[in-house]
């Protein structure tokens, strides 16, 4: 390999070695930086949903006394919003071909800011309902590009802590919103929850300002031909001057491009530039694609059947089934929920790339089940008690917890980390918007259905249905989930395609890459 990469390049094979020792001595920590200060960026548009998630937990309370919507008025405009996401969602892929990934992320912060302006000055249901869909539109485009790009520009050694950035910026934004409902809450009830929901536009015009300093994705410059911006990008966000060689003839090869092709800017087919990518997905899939697109949905759709958007949405009413039942001490429980879902994704963010996806992931799905189990417990004792239990509050609260800090500490961001890094390239962007299409399916369910469903089968009834789902999604993470920790994007792919025979796929291949080494 090294060889190839010196004639490539035109320098003699010791030169070459002096060139990148000299390289990466002095500019290793700074070439990190920047590929930290580009995530970052990117990943902070994530704020946007974190922050819309959190705030209507605590509005929808000041909404329906303010506006008497009945219950189901209100679990549907708290879930609705995210089955407007799926319109953003579906677009941002093709769009993200299009214009590129840096400027959909304009695109999105864009939208939602409308959509936050308009729900801060709603003065009806259908007024508030339009002001759901623009912003659940902006929604739906800040989360499927922003780990798409993170992964895109990240070298292998730190991308699993540098694509769980969305998910920080989702718990921080959530928080935020916790936050405000408190700040907030001691104003006139016709001009609090409107500052509630308003305030949200403020920090989309900083976030798409900030985002025009960034640099482009380099896969997506290869894909529009533009090797020289490649390059330079890959310079710049790799660990070592080889890598980036080796980063940019990976994205070439599958591109399609010649090995020996070292031009600026070349001309690429029509098939470079997003056709036939859903029937490549979806009518004529091979096994390893349709391995992924099982593991991609698959953990979109138990990251949010586990009943997480049901704790963060509705967190005071169950506090209040659980006995809480004064506005403040509500809030304040649930800004203790935002803060130790922010702590604990922080953590995370420092042990994906140490310990790996998997340890992490089953670690998370077998605490949550715990949790649910203990929470499901504590509230079916409370709801057929006719007296106060404290010990009961104090489990209920402490499993809510618990069951925050397990689901950030792998569910939360191995979702987007894993489906954001295990698609091929030229399905990377619409592969993605899948996963985030079943996200928002079941998130917007599940938001929408809640408060009926509880009303149904009890409040400790429908934690019992989540840890049931979670025992579901421990088996399916177990059996179909390849390790891809320390693998650069396009070697992902060849652990996929084996379904539950994966693990004597990737012994066959340490065996090859230990034989190459000897």
């Amino acid at each position: 390999m090294a060889e190839r990469m010196s004639e490539e390049n035109g320098v003699p094979g010791e030169s070459k070695a002096n060139l990148i020792t000299d390289f990466n001595q002095p500019k290793q920590l700074k070439r990190n930086k920047y590929a930290f200060a580009c995530s970052m960026l990117a990943s902070m548009t994530s704020v946007l949903l974190g922050y819309d998630i959190g705030v209507m937990s605590g509005a929808q309370k000041y909404i329906q006394r303010d506006l008497h919507f009945s219950d189901g008025q209100i679990e549907v405009l708290v879930g609705i919003m995210n089955l407007y996401a799926l319109i953003g969602a579906a677009a941002a892929g093709r769009t993200s071909d299009w214009i590129g990934r840096r400027y959909t992320i304009v695109l999105a912060g864009a939208i939602f800011f409308l959509g936050a302006l308009l729900m801060g000055f709603a003065t009806n249901y259908a007024f508030l309902m339009v002001g759901r869909f623009v912003a659940g539109v902006g929604v739906g485009y800040a989360l499927m590009i922003a780990p798409v790009y993170t992964a895109e520009v990240s070298p292998a050694s730190a991308r699993g802590f540098l694509t769980s950035f969305p998910e920080v910026f989702i718990n921080a934004g959530i928080l935020l919103g916790y936050v405000s409902n408190y700040a907030f809450s001691k104003l006139p009830t016709n001009l609090g929850w409107r500052l509630m929901l308003g305030v949200g536009a403020i920090p989309s015009v900083f976030l798409g300002l900030g985002v025009l300093g960034m640099p482009e994705s380099p896969r997506w410059l290869v894909m529009q031909g533009r090797l020289g911006d490649a390059k330079t990008v890959l310079d710049k966000t790799s660990d070592s001057f080889e890598e980036s060689k080796l980063r940019l003839a990976d994205i070439k090869e599958a591109v399609g491009i010649p090995e020996n092709c070292n031009d600026d800017i070349v001309k690429l087919s029509n098939h470079s530039h997003g056709e036939g990518i859903w029937k490549d997905l979806l009518v004529h899939p091979t096994p390893t694609v349709r391995h992924i697109l099982i593991a991609a949905v698959g953990i979109h759709f138990f990251q949010q059947s586990t009943g997480i958007d049901a704790v963060v949405l509705y967190s005071p009413r169950i506090f209040e089934k659980a006995g809480i039942v004064k506005d403040t001490p509500q809030l304040l429980a649930t800004i203790a929920i935002g803060f130790v879902k922010t702590m604990f994704i922080l953590v995370a963010t420092f042990l994906l790339d140490k310990i790996g996806r998997r340890p992490l992931l089953l670690t998370s799905v077998a605490g949550m089940i715990i949790s649910l189990m203990s929470l499901g417990v504590a509230l079916t004792i409370i709801d057929n008690s006719d007296h106060k239990i404290t010990w009961a509050i104090a489990l209920c609260i402490a499993a809510i917890l618990s069951y925050v800090a397990f689901f950030s500490i792998g569910m939360g961001p191995i979702t987007w980390v894993y489906s954001s890094e295990i698609f091929p390239l030229r399905l990377r962007a619409q592969g993605c918007s899948m996963g985030v299409a079943t996200n928002r399916v079941v998130s917007g369910t599940i938001g929408m259905t809640f408060i009926s469903l509880y009303k149904a089968i009890t409040i400790g009834g429908a934690f019992f249905l989540f840890a049931g789902v979670a025992v579901l999604g421990f088996v399916f993470f177990y059996t179909l989930f390849p390790e891809t920790q320390g693998k650069n994007l396009e070697e992902v792919e060849q652990v996929f395609g084996t379904f539950f025979r994966w693990r004597s796929r990737q012994a066959e291949l340490n065996r090859k890459k230990e034989g190459v080494k000897i």
